[in-house]
């Protein structure tokens, strides 16, 4: 098995903190919108808007995977784009990573009220192939979908 690395490659990481959730139980369909949202928020901000999703207060606009979904108040005009959801699972588990990442930050003695997310990564991690029995002696496929995520913060000069 190979050694995990970072896709963010930077010459100097000075004043840049990581964290990342390897084989995360959620389809990476449900964390890109979410992880195209909170790039460029602030932490603080970003950890406030995640919990106003958990609570479903807050829709994430969909630009990904967008077809048939309803339109949520606020969204155009905040994000200009109608079309949103309220991703709880994946909110949770991006909070835990934010969290995450900010207590990297202060090992690194990092400024936390400074800190901005400059890198967020959802990719594709393994799937489980299962088979549910159906009628006649048929059966259909099910998957279930696990995810990588990173996420990098940078302190603010």
């Amino acid at each position: 098995m190979g050694a995990w690395r970072y896709s963010l490659k930077l010459e100097d990481e000075r004043g840049i903190a990581k964290a990342s959730i390897r084989d995360a139980p959620i389809s990476p369909k449900k964390v890109i919108n979410l992880a195209r949202v909170i790039k460029g928020m602030k932490v603080e901000d970003a950890k406030r808007f995640l919990e106003k999703v958990i609570r479903k207060e807050e829709a994430v606009p969909n630009w990904v995977h967008s077809k048939k979904i309803p339109h949520r108040k606020g969204l155009g005009d905040r994000w200009g784009i109608p079309m949103g959801k309220y991703p709880v699972k994946a909110a949770k588990i991006m909070l835990k990573l934010v969290k995450s990442v900010e207590a990297n930050a202060e090992n690194k003695e990092l400024d936390v009220e400074k800190l901005r997310i400059i890198h967020v990564s959802v990719k594709k991690g393994y799937v489980l192939k299962r088979y549910m029995p159906r009628a006649f002696g048929r059966s259909t496929p099910k998957y279930r979908r696990h995810s990588n995520i990173e996420i990098a913060v940078k302190e603010e000069v």
